[in-house]
């Protein structure tokens, strides 16, 4: 009886440690299947500095304001800065200043702070070949002081062309961007009625503008964030006639001509025309 009981308990024993050993071997098989999920699915990265806080224009960039973290490779943002290195060079001592508000862990992008030392006014803003150029604005022509630096607006001319019968209005400068509203080129500023805007326009749209600016009046429309060429269509021009759902001017007649009669004589060798009264 005893033996029976200890050959059972034997068993026992054996079939547990089995059902022990075949638990562990398919948990470790479960987890191994799990990792290697994990590092099918998983993302590259690599790192990116951002801010720690808000910064806004015209604020001293510093160390203690952003951090390393790591991002997506596929979604790195152009013109981030990879490391504290590349932001703060060994060999420059100079600081940077915010152009562009940068809110908390955002990417801290080129765009959107200057070079080490340089200066954060206007033409910190301007692209190469572009020149500042302001122009004046009251509360319609200027959107009703909605416009900050950054956006775009098209500019619509309206004069009365030597040509024309009365004023025409046309698009003379599609997609302009503003780089400052009155003093200020903080595109945080709180919109306020502006009475000039300062745009960056290549020369040869200087010398149109300016001529426009003193030859009619200038308009400005606020062009959409998600717009991309807003003269496609061509040339955007009207005037009064085509405003009013009217046809072209019909020209005038032309004045009739009095019908002359002459009669012919001659007088030795010469010959001359007399004009008579006509019978008919």
């Amino acid at each position: 009886m005893r033996a029976i009981f200890g050959l059972v308990l034997i068993v026992g024993i054996a079939l547990a440690g089995g059902a022990v050993v075949m638990a562990k071997n398919y948990l470790a098989g479960m987890e191994q299947a799990l990792q290697a999920e994990r590092q099918k699915d998983s993302v590259p990265t690599t790192t990116v500095m951002v801010a720690t806080r808000a910064l806004r224009y015209g604020e001293p960039l510093t160390q203690d304001a952003v951090r390393m973290v790591r991002w997506p490779v596929d979604a790195i943002p152009e013109g981030a800065y990879p490391d504290p290195g590349t932001l703060f060079p060994a060999d420059e001592s100079r600081e940077r200043i915010v152009l562009r508000a940068i809110e908390k862990d955002e990417a801290v992008l080129a765009p959107k702070v200057t070079a080490p030392g340089e200066d954060a006014g206007i033409t910190s803003r301007l692209a190469s070949g572009t020149r500042a150029l302001a122009i004046r604005v009251d509360v319609t022509s200027g959107v009703s002081g909605f416009l900050r630096p950054g956006d775009r607006v098209d500019v619509y001319w309206t004069g009365t062309p030597r040509d024309s019968e009365g004023d025409v209005t046309r698009m003379i400068e599609p997609g302009v961007q503003i780089v400052a509203v009155d003093q200020s080129a903080n595109s945080d500023i709180d919109t306020t009625i502006a009475r000039t805007i300062t745009v960056a326009v290549r020369p040869e749209q200087v010398a149109a503008l300016t001529l426009a600016q003193n030859t009619g009046k200038l308009t400005l429309a606020l062009v959409g964030i998600d717009d991309g060429n807003p003269a496609e269509g061509g040339p955007i021009e009207i005037n009064q006639r085509a405003l009013l759902g009217r046809g072209a001017a019909e020209p005038a007649p032309l004045p009739r001509s009095e019908k002359t009669c002459t009669i012919r004589t001659r007088k030795g060798t010469e010959i001359t025309d007399v004009t008579i009264p006509c019978t008919n």
